[in-house]
């Protein structure tokens, strides 16, 4: 099945990635992981390697709203514009937030696109 809208919450350790298709929610949770070396950048590394694998997660999704901490949202964003591109015109709206629930988090998607949905198909005014 194929899924238009997903909604993500992330920080820079978890992401939870839902979904949605009327009332079908498929459910994805990634974990960054720790790499313990001497090198400089190791953190670098574990974060690009957690971003990547959230880019992976949203593979096929037609609109994408990202939430989470501002920070989080600041790295993401950096790290989609910069080795992500093709992903960027897919991610429709970000918003800082705290931690929600799976059904609070779905409520919240589902309210965005139903308005971003109504929004995009209005035509534009003319002056």
């Amino acid at each position: 099945m194929t899924f238009f809208h997903a909604v993500m919450w992330l920080d820079h350790e978890t992401a939870q990635v839902l979904q949605l298709h009327g009332d079908e929610v498929q459910e994805q949770h990634l974990k960054a992981h720790h790499h313990s070396t001497r090198q400089h950048g190791s953190e670098v590394r574990t974060q690009h390697e957690f971003f990547g694998n959230a880019c992976d997660s949203l593979g096929g999704v037609g609109e994408v709203l990202v939430l989470g901490p501002h920070q989080a949202l600041t790295d993401f964003r950096h790290y989609v514009d910069k080795h992500r591109s093709a992903l960027a015109p897919h991610i429709v709206g970000w918003e800082p937030a705290q931690r929600m629930t799976k059904g609070q988090l779905i409520a919240h998607a589902r309210r965005y696109f139903d308005k971003y949905d109504r929004l995009a198909s209005e035509p534009a005014s003319t002056l």
